[in-house]
């Protein structure tokens, strides 16, 4: 049973650096009368990646679910938030009761966050850039000619 509960634990905190998990539990032992759950201690490992840029779970999910569209356009704290919003999905973020989607959610920002702690580096997918139209303005009889030709056009 013992050897059972450790495997649970290094499973669990597995994501973390040794400095990470040595910090929170610092901080949780220190704050509280009596040893830490391992609820506790993810949490506690989850908020000190404020450090790596990485927002705390319940900051992504609101940052997440009040960012303005277009989604992909926003400045994020992390890509890490906005690929998280986008895999539960933006009409689930807004529509659904935060009892429902904010474990949707902190789900999917806590897979993020394991890729990010093992290196991989995430993006947000701008998409393709508008084309630049601007021109220069027409001089006053280029611009007389074009709207001589239009009012031909319409004439007909």
């Amino acid at each position: 049973m013992l050897n059972q509960a450790k495997r649970l634990w290094k499973e669990a905190l597995a994501p973390f650096s040794d400095q990470q998990i040595l910090r929170a539990a610092r901080e949780v032992i220190e704050s509280s009368d009596y040893l830490p759950t391992l609820h506790r201690m993810l949490s506690a490992c989850e908020d000190s990646l404020v450090s790596e840029g990485l927002p705390p779970v319940l900051a992504a999910y609101r940052e997440a679910a009040n960012a303005p569209s277009p989604k992909n356009a926003q400045v994020w704290s992390h890509p890490a938030v906005y690929l998280a919003g986008r895999k539960v999905g933006w009409h689930n973020l807004a529509h659904l009761s935060e009892s429902r989607s904010f474990p949707l959610f902190a789900a999917a920002y806590r897979e993020l966050i394991k890729r990010v702690l093992a290196g991989e580096e995430l993006v947000v997918d701008r998409g393709p850039a508008l084309e630049d139209r601007t021109r220069a303005p027409l001089a006053r009889d280029q611009a007389r000619e074009k709207l001589r030709g239009l009012k031909e056009l319409f004439a007909k």
